[in-house]
């Protein structure tokens, strides 16, 4: 590596920082895990080369405390950050502070990161690479006159969303003129709240869609997309289940779609791992793009197995300083990937979080299966962060064979202590819609209402 990383921080906890740390050994850079008080006995903890403590259990005291960040580099002598997912991942005001630091944030520039966070930049830049977009508001709106004005030629229904920030925050349906002028305050206030920020701008909703998401390497000159991901199946925005490639898409849709993330990476000169996400119209067959998430994502392993490139270790290279180690070409697309977030959560109880103590842990193993975890024994889940447990992924020389894999994972897997999301995934894998791939983003939380109302029970 040109500039080489000599010892990496690990700015995040769970499964992506074991995830970092392993992959980090992998190519002989020591590890820092950057923990609170609550995580000094975490699997991360304990396969880092090194532990510094943050602070108190609360995010704000610890994994989004800039100022304590800083601190550990210094005290630590790491001369590079991987911030994960969530928490301080795209923060532009994080990435830009490492820079100022001397040392090298794994991920895009600071000027990327903000340029990307902001959605109505996002689009324009997307519109100027050529990339489609879902029909919306030129700008961001900060009145209910101007979204009215806006909304005749965006047409109903549709979404007000949060200019600033995700995870579903802030966004809201109008059918028409009378409920924009409802719901455009609240989301205003919603999206002040949650990100400090009350724009908002208005798009296009449309009712039958498949959400699909391409993943991208960029080295700042040159990118390459590993394939696209189907991420349809949703609850409250939030995936629960994935796989690569998508099941719907002819060979000539793919091409285009990934082709267009890749323009885009590039008009960027993006440095990174990167997810460029799109909306399919199932009705028309058309892409819009929607956002880019300027980090790795919870759903990479899919992407790595149906492309053998290990995206986190590839992240380290290139911010270290080395260009892309392959070509387009040299990226072929191979079988079916398919995963799902175990998570701390009661399906019978709305999915309360029901963090607690691993009691009983049997992971299921075998050809083409894979679980990403922070899980061991007696380990007691803290109550203070995201409830995701675990990934199973499987492989698969296709869709078919990788579902055969998907419920054997299932039925191998034991985790007892509490109520978590894996004997759910068991009924998923026996619907109909889902090995037809039959759905879109309204499909889960239809089949998990069915479900309460003894509908499948």
């Amino acid at each position: 590596m040109t500039q080489t990383i000599h010892k990496l921080l690990v700015a995040n906890r769970g499964e992506i920082a074991v995830r970092i740390i392993r992959a980090a050994k992998e190519l002989g850079i020591p590890t820092v895990a950057a923990c609170s008080e609550a995580d000094v006995d975490s699997q991360a903890a304990r396969m880092a080369d090194e532990i510094h403590i943050l602070g108190p259990a609360r995010a704000d005291k610890s994994y989004l405390n800039v100022e304590a960040l800083l601190g550990a580099l210094k005290v630590t002598g790491a001369n590079a950050v991987h911030p994960g997912y969530g928490f301080l991942s795209e923060n532009g005001d994080f990435a830009e502070a490492v820079v100022a630091a001397g040392a090298i944030f794994v991920g895009p520039s600071a000027q990327t990161i903000r340029r990307m966070g902001d959605k109505a930049e996002a689009r324009r830049t997307a519109q100027a690479a050529g990339v489609p977009v879902v029909p919306g508001s030129p700008g961001e709106l900060f009145d209910v006159e101007s979204a009215l004005k806006a909304a005749q030629s965006v047409g109903f229904p549709l979404l007000i969303k949060a200019s600033a920030g995700g995870g579903g925050r802030g966004i809201r349906l109008a059918e028409n003129a009378e409920q924009l002028s409802e719901e455009f305050p609240r989301s205003q206030r919603e999206a002040q709240a949650a990100f400090g920020n009350g724009a908002v701008y208005l798009e296009r909703f449309i009712s039958r869609a498949r959400h699909i998401e391409v993943q991208v390497l960029g080295d700042g000159q040159h990118a390459v997309h590993l394939f696209e991901r189907e991420c349809s199946l949703q609850r409250r925005r939030q995936k629960i289940f994935e796989e690569a490639p998508s099941p719907v898409l002819s060979q000539q849709q793919r091409e285009t779609l990934c082709e267009s993330a890749v323009r885009l990476t590039e008009s960027l000169g993006y440095k990174g791992a990167g997810t460029l996400e799109y909306l399919y119209d199932d009705a028309t067959g058309e892409f819009f793009f929607i956002e880019m998430n300027t980090r790795i994502q919870v759903e990479h392993p899919v992407s790595e197995l149906i492309t053998g490139i290990d995206l986190v270790q590839a992240m380290l290279r290139i911010a270290g300083g080395e260009p892309l180690a392959f070509k387009q070409s040299d990226i072929r697309l191979n079988g079916a990937a398919l995963q799902m977030r175990l998570n701390a959560e009661d399906p019978a109880r709305d999915f309360f979080p029901s963090p607690g103590l691993v009691e009983e842990l049997i992971w299921p193993n075998g050809e083409g299966i894979r679980v990403d975890t922070h899980l061991y024994q007696g380990y007691r889940v803290p109550p203070y962060y995201d409830s995701l447990l675990a990934k199973l992924i499987v492989h698969g020389a296709d869709r078919a064979e990788a579902l055969a894999r998907a419920r054997m994972a299932v039925a191998h897997t034991t985790l007892t202590g509490m109520a978590n999301t894996l004997a759910l995934h068991g009924e998923l894998l026996e619907q109909p819609w889902l090995h037809s791939a039959d759905f879109h983003t309204g499909t889960l939380e239809t089949w998990l209402a069915e479900r309460r109302s003894g509908g499948q029970a």
